[in-house]
């Protein structure tokens, strides 16, 4: 699987009913708390990754991906314009990066 099909499978469950859709009804209740899911799954991520259990972590790993997509969804910001972003960012170092960011 793809992000790309990750963000349509995102897409599809958004449109369907709250009712029969974790994500329509995760969405239902604003982006901020699209954000705070995103951020407990982020924090598992973290806490499996010191652990060093591999397939926990893998797991988190996606329900990270698949709720950083859904935050994004709530916020009208697509996939295409991180993409964007993150090619624009390959002309330089990941230290220039930063150092541009801090200015």
């Amino acid at each position: 699987m793809t992000l790309d099909e990750l963000e349509r499978i995102v897409a599809t469950r958004a449109a369907a009913s709250p009712e029969e859709s974790w994500t329509a009804k995760l969405l239902a209740k604003g982006p901020e708390k699209t954000a705070e899911k995103f951020g407990e799954e982020a924090i598992e991520a973290v806490i499996e990754a010191v652990k060093g259990d591999r397939q926990r972590l893998a797991s988190e790993a996606a329900d990270v991906l698949f709720h950083l997509l859904v935050m994004l969804r709530a916020r009208d910001v697509t996939l295409a314009e991180v993409m964007a972003v993150l090619e624009a960012r390959q002309d330089r170092s990941g230290l220039q990066e930063k150092a541009a960011r801090n200015r």
